[in-house]
């Protein structure tokens, strides 16, 4: 069915939206987690009346609204592309991906740009009340964004409350809390925000060491670190727990991608969760695991205990779920490709029928469609239809980029609740500034959160690779009919614009960081 589709289109159109998402993702994070802390500290003073606290909020207030304001337009390019490069999905999910979408714009996007005016130019203006109010409606207004378009995510990748209609061949919503509160999309959404809001932390850690490490503004720093260190530390450890949460879902939900991120290639008991390793070859081929690391520091039976809390949990490997495992219970996926292709050609065979006016084969195969057995069975296998005689290796991600990901981010959140919580002590102590290379620590650690925010969204969304919804819609048979060469050049055209502004952002940023908050 796939053999004649060109192959540059689809290539080209992923790294389009991938660029075009990872650089709308460089700003919407600290717009998450410094709505909040601007927050609190408005509400400090609004509380005290100290003028301090004042100035602390005008100067993080004015970050967050030069972040806000770059982060909206390229949220605005992202969602074109649905509807240019990815028109066969959005025929497909429509129904449901719309919805979220809709709200978003309706109720959050219409109360987050309400409120941010009068957080912005309320002061003197409007009552120290309602001027507090309106900094935390524009905080929960932007997280409310962000819970829609992630529950729209969430369902690419645990598809539910929905059905497939045989006669429009789209999926149409039935449930529309399902969708909403399905456990992929509650823990999504509570580790994106609960890692943003350590990101911003971090954020302001970093500028108020180099504040102290500047010796300016020192009260300015020293509080205004208290607020993010307290924050950032609540944010850590919510970060670590929804995060084990979603490990767990993963495991469940999309072995594949849980395999590829520990780079499993036999299911084991008692498996070792892999610390840190150097892989030595990236290859979708089902080699030998010994000859997959350079080298390897593993904790004994922690992936085990990690998705079961047991040792003696089985977790399947790379090769358990190509060649299967029955063992286990695990079909093959050569099983689901035959299974899938039986799917797409009822279809077909619906089609045709009602084209040539054979009711009685319209009606024999819509009734398979409508039969929970046999949607159980064959159409929830209906993706891997499309990969009939190609090659199983193209249905197993990049393991080496899914493992070096998955770790790196681990590791750099670890290092971030770790600092959060020496600063935090450091801070009621009153010695936070006292130790030189800690500032220097800090400083350096300001870049990582978005290092280890790319690399979060690259273990859900390569891991997910080859499918755009899970099981259902492979990305091959999601992109428009576009000509590569367009798209291609509107990938270097969008490259060139975002990267201008964010040299723009960078710049801007740091001009006002370094006047200060009494700057002008």
């Amino acid at each position: 069915m796939l053999e004649s589709f060109d192959m540059s289109l689809v290539d080209w159109s992923r790294g389009q939206f991938a660029l075009t998402a990872m650089f709308h993702w460089l700003f919407v994070p600290l717009t998450l987690g410094l709505s909040f802390i601007v927050a609190i500290m408005h509400t400090i003073y609004a509380r005290t009346g100290d003028d301090e606290w004042k100035k602390i909020t005008k100067f993080w207030m004015k970050l967050f609204g030069i972040n806000f304001a770059i982060g909206v337009s390229t949220g605005i390019i992202l969602e074109f592309e649905f509807g240019t490069n990815w028109s066969n999905y959005s025929w497909f999910v429509g129904d449901i991906f719309g919805a979220p979408l809709a709200v978003e714009g309706i109720l959050a996007f219409f109360l987050e740009s309400t409120f941010v005016a009068i957080m912005f130019f309320g002061w003197n203006k409007v009552s120290r009340r309602f001027h507090v109010t309106a900094s935390w409606l524009t905080a929960f207004g932007a997280n409310l964004s962000a819970i829609w378009i992630l529950v729209a995510n969430a369902w690419m990748q645990k598809p539910v409350g929905t059905t497939f209609n045989p006669e429009t061949a789209r999926n149409e919503m039935t449930n529309f809390w399902d969708i909403l509160f399905s456990d992929v999309a509650v823990n999504k959404f509570l580790h994106t925000i609960t890692s943003s809001f350590l990101l911003a932390s971090i954020f302001v850690i970093g500028v108020s060491a180099w504040f102290l490490l500047k010796k300016r503004e020192v009260l300015f720093a020293k509080r205004s670190t208290v607020v993010a260190s307290v924050f950032g530390v609540i944010a850590g450890f919510a970060t670590l727990f929804t995060g084990d949460t979603s490990a767990r879902i993963v495991a469940r939900e999309q072995p594949m991608k849980f395999a590829s991120m520990e780079a499993l290639y036999d299911g084991q008991s008692h498996a070792p969760l892999v610390a840190i390793g150097a892989m030595r070859t990236d290859t979708t081929k089902l080699p030998n695991p010994r000859q997959d690391f350079i080298f390897k520091l593993e904790i004994p039976n922690a992936l085990s205990y990690m998705v079961f809390l047991t040792p003696s949990g089985f977790v399947p490997g790379i090769s358990d779920l190509v060649y299967g495992n029955r063992e286990q219970g695990i079909i093959s996926y050569q099983e689901k490709i035959e299974r899938g292709a039986i799917a797409i050609q009822s279809l077909k065979e619906m089609k045709r029928a009602g084209e040539r006016g054979d009711q009685a084969t319209y009606d024999a195969m819509a009734e398979k469609f409508a039969d929970p057995q046999w949607q159980e069975e064959y159409y929830r296998y209906f993706g891997y239809g499309y990969y009939k005689d190609r090659e199983l290796k193209e249905l197993i991600p990049n393991v080496k980029l899914s493992f070096y990901s998955f770790h790196i981010m681990v590791i750099l959140g670890t290092h971030f609740l770790i600092l959060s919580l020496i600063v935090l002590w450091l801070s009621l102590k009153n010695r936070w500034g006292n130790h030189k290379w800690l500032l220097w620590v800090a400083l350096f650690t300001l870049p990582m959160p978005w290092i280890a925010s790319q690399t979060g969204w690259l273990v859900a969304e390569m891991g997910r690779q080859p499918w755009v919804v899970y099981e259902l819609m492979p990305t091959l048979s999601a992109v428009s009919r576009l000509n590569p060469g367009a798209v291609q050049l509107t990938f270097w055209i969008f490259l060139a614009t975002f990267t201008v502004l964010f040299i723009a952002e960078i710049k801007i940023l740091v001009t006002h960081i370094k006047k200060g908050p009494g700057g002008k």
